[in-house]
């Protein structure tokens, strides 16, 4: 068993914001005594209720890119462990964020391959029996922050024993070192108070999402 403090993050492979997070995350990961614990989320079966209030771009990229990827992820959990998702995660951002290769299907069959895992797992791309388990990975992270945010959810335990979470934090690029350090108390020290509800800032850049 691990003494680590083990923090649990919710992922869409689909999303600029959530990769930069969890780059962050792993840079913490080298200077807290923190283990993170991949999970899967879904921006499609978020915005599902609500297609018609988006604008009609995103809309479209919802609908015929969001679920692909996800389908896939959840198969390679569902049937090869947990274990693997750290890495095809990396694997899959990396291709479509850093790289711009975008998430089609070439894209998530050039990233299992170098995962090693089998590209048999391509034929959930469509249809998949686990999306059963696909909705309940959502809706344990959702759940724990609210509808009206997205991804990336972190939860990590309190003082007092119980789970804080939190959406984002929304950062680019990724800090480093000591800096990923000094943000990773700060938002540990700002969400762990109970009345707190969101801190917020005005940016002029983010990431590109043209990618997508």
């Amino acid at each position: 068993m691990s003494d680590k403090a083990p923090v649990d993050f919710w992922f869409d492979p689909l999303c600029p914001w959530a990769w930069m997070t969890s780059r962050w995350v792993l840079e913490v990961e080298k200077v807290r005594d923190i283990e993170v614990r991949w999970h899967v989320m879904s921006l499609a079966v978020l915005n599902e209720d609500k297609l018609d209030e988006l604008p009609e771009e995103y809309r479209d990229m919802l609908e015929t890119k969001a679920w692909g990827p996800v389908r896939v992820v959840i198969a390679a959990q569902q049937e090869h462990g947990a274990e693997v998702l750290g890495d095809l995660y990396t694997a899959l951002g990396t291709r479509i964020h850093n790289r711009g290769e975008g998430p089609g299907k070439e894209t998530v069959a050039a990233a299992l391959n170098d995962t090693g895992l089998p590209e048999s797992l391509m034929e959930h791309w469509d249809t998949t029996p686990y999306e059963a388990e696909l909705r309940a990975s959502h809706k344990e992270g959702i759940d724990k922050v609210g509808q009206e945010v997205g991804t990336p959810v972190i939860a990590v335990p309190g003082a007092d024993g119980e789970q804080i979470a939190f959406f984002g934090p929304v950062v680019t690029p990724a800090p480093q070192g000591e800096e990923a350090a000094r943000l990773w108390d700060g938002t540990l020290a700002v969400a762990s108070v109970p009345g707190f509800y969101e801190i917020k800032r005005t940016r002029t850049k983010g990431p590109d999402f043209s990618n997508l």
